[in-house]
């Protein structure tokens, strides 16, 4: 049975379908918030129980730690950790009120001069953190982490002192880029999907498309990934495919691949389902229950980018 204050759940699909082994991943192996997450998104819970877990990993200044992001273990906020609170509530409907500005105050507080957000504040040290994850003394300011924060707080009509500043941070970096990562180009896909001035947004989603097929960060043919090395810093398998980009058909980045490439990479998604039911990710794992973690995220976001593509599910 349902708990107290939890929506009606519709009858379970088939055993057999995707939705249903993934839903048994998520149950043996998910965070109390992915599971709340799950039954949100495919299994008509409210959104309030979602929101309450979420809740448990905010700081006293604002921001988020506790190993939000997996890969940025121990109490501390880090901006990582506000991009993925940001995600979860803008999908849940959440993004705005008391928690979202003092979250801005929080993301004041942080920035460095330029006023953007670094990709990982020296308070980290002394805490797990994964190899990827380098702490500098002087962090300067990130993409990364600046594009989607940004773009998720104007897509939810936030409006805060914090966006200006980063808002051009965002624009400078971004019309800058040469060889960019394909990291960067996806915290620049969620800024350029939602920042207010279209025409500009455009533009640059533009020349990011064709820098992107240019360089190659986008594995056209799952068949022959060679012809896509993976980039520096990447495990030799970590590679990116069309819907990682563009994880929903109405963003600037579906642009960017034909349909039949896309249709290949949503295969591919479709495909890469585990046999426990749960979908895997790509960068190396460096600790049993980060890597876990991390899993029941991208079991989740693997489920949603094949239903906002009308794959089915059930």
């Amino acid at each position: 049975m349902p708990e107290p204050g939890a929506s009606p759940l519709p009858q379970t699909p088939s055993a057999r379908s995707p939705l249903a082994r993934a839903e048994r991943f998520v149950w043996l192996n998910a965070r109390v918030l992915e599971q709340r997450l799950f039954a949100h998104h495919f299994l008509a819970a409210s959104a309030d129980l979602a929101e309450t877990a979420l809740d448990a990993y905010r700081t006293a200044d604002g921001g988020y730690g506790h190993a939000l992001e997996p890969d940025l273990r121990g109490p501390v906020g880090q901006p990582a950790h506000a991009v993925y609170a940001l995600r979860v509530l803008d999908a849940l409907g959440r993004c705005g009120g008391r928690r979202v500005e003092q979250l801005c105050r929080h993301l004041t507080s942080v920035s460095t001069a330029d006023g953007a957000l670094p990709a990982v504040l020296p308070a980290q040290r002394g805490y797990p953190a994964a190899p990827s994850a380098p702490i500098a003394d002087a962090p300067t300011g990130e993409l990364l982490t600046t594009g989607p924060v940004t773009g998720l707080l104007h897509r939810n009509d936030v409006w805060h002192a914090w966006l200006f500043r980063a808002t051009d941070f965002c624009w400078h970096a971004l019309e800058s880029l040469r060889t960019p990562h394909p990291y960067e180009v996806r915290a620049a896909v969620t800024f350029l999907d939602s920042v207010p001035d279209r025409a500009r947004a455009q533009a640059a989603a533009d020349r990011l498309g064709r820098l992107v097929r240019d360089q190659h960060l986008a594995v056209l043919s799952p068949d022959r990934p060679e012809h896509s090395p993976a980039a520096d810093g990447h495990a030799p398998a970590e590679h990116h495919f069309p819907h990682d980009f563009a994880p929903s058909p109405h963003s600037l980045a579906r642009a960017w691949f034909t349909d039949a490439e896309m249709a290949r990479s949503l295969d591919l998604l479709a495909a890469d389902q585990r046999p426990d039911g749960g979908w895997p990710t790509r960068r190396p794992p460096w600790t049993p229950s980060a890597a876990l973690e991390a899993r029941s995220m991208a079991t989740i976001e693997a489920l949603r980018t094949l239903r906002s593509y009308g794959r089915p599910l059930a």
